[in-house]
């Protein structure tokens, strides 16, 4: 076994523990019997996100230590008998780790194996990446309940695969096999039932080896994009390609490209 892939940290109490794994932090939700996502469970995610800040990993994985599962949505028992201030309390609890995920400045990996649903789909999309068992299901029920996705799904999902086929899942509420979201474009790959986490730790040793801040410029200006008019996309490029080059990460990768040797990245 590497160094690479020796567990240096294990943590976390109740439905959300984490391990550092070298270069790489694995989050794993475990609140039986379908990580429904309540008060807990998500403070249990911001913790991990805080942990993740707070380390030098480079790239983080969530998962999930549930069979057949990745995550329901919320936990409709602490919101239903509740008046509308406690349902946009909750709301607010929901969407904090979930964008805290998406505007990191390091990627993160999904694994989703088993059942993405409503709200557990709104976290695999907050994810740079999501690779996916090919027994995965993803579902957008919300709109069955009189309610639409609160947590990011009407604008992450759009932007994954399309105006077409966010509203088919969304108004239909329809289940989605792994293949089909790989389709579409909602899922980048597709394993073997019980092979995504090992999936997702390959990916994320290899994207561990290569220069933060180059990555993180990278995901910036392809979030940007979306909001951006293509001037001014451009213009922010220009700006994140002349500040990188001042940093010890270019200086090294065109230093081994000229030696002709692999790269050595902090």
């Amino acid at each position: 076994m590497t160094p690479e892939h020796d567990v240096s940290q294990l943590a976390g109490d109740g439905p959300v523990s984490w391990e550092t794994k070298g270069r790489v932090q694995v989050i794993r939700l475990g609140s039986p019997p379908a990580n429904a996502i309540g008060r807990t469970l998500l403070d249990g995610l911001s913790g991990a996100l805080d942990a993740f800040d707070a380390s030098s990993a480079k790239v983080l994985v969530v998962s999930s230590s549930i069979p057949g599962v990745f995550a329901a949505g919320a936990d409709l028992t602490q919101i239903g008998n509740g008046d509308r201030a406690a349902f946009e309390a909750f709301g607010v609890a929901f969407r904090e780790p979930l964008e805290r995920l998406a505007a990191h400045s390091r990627p993160s990996i999904a694994v989703v194996e088993g059942l993405a649903l409503g709200g557990g789909l709104e976290l695999a999309m907050a994810a740079t990446f999501r690779i996916a068992g090919d027994n995965a299901l993803f579902v957008m029920p919300e709109v069955k309940l009189g309610l639409i996705p609160g947590a990011g799904g009407t604008q992450r999902l759009p932007r994954l695969v399309g105006r077409g086929n966010a509203l088919r899942l969304m108004l239909l509420g329809n289940e989605v096999s792994a293949t089909e979201a790989a389709t579409m474009g909602l899922v980048d790959r597709v394993t073997h039932q019980g092979a995504a986490l090992d999936a997702a730790m390959s990916l994320a040793e290899e994207l561990a080896g290569l220069p933060a801040a180059a990555m993180a410029a990278v995901m910036r200006c392809v979030d940007e994009s979306a909001d951006l008019s293509l001037s001014a996309g451009l213009a922010a490029d220009v700006v994140r390609i002349n500040d990188l080059f001042d940093t010890a990460d270019a200086r090294e990768g065109i230093s081994a490209f000229l030696q002709g040797r692999p790269p050595r990245y902090a």
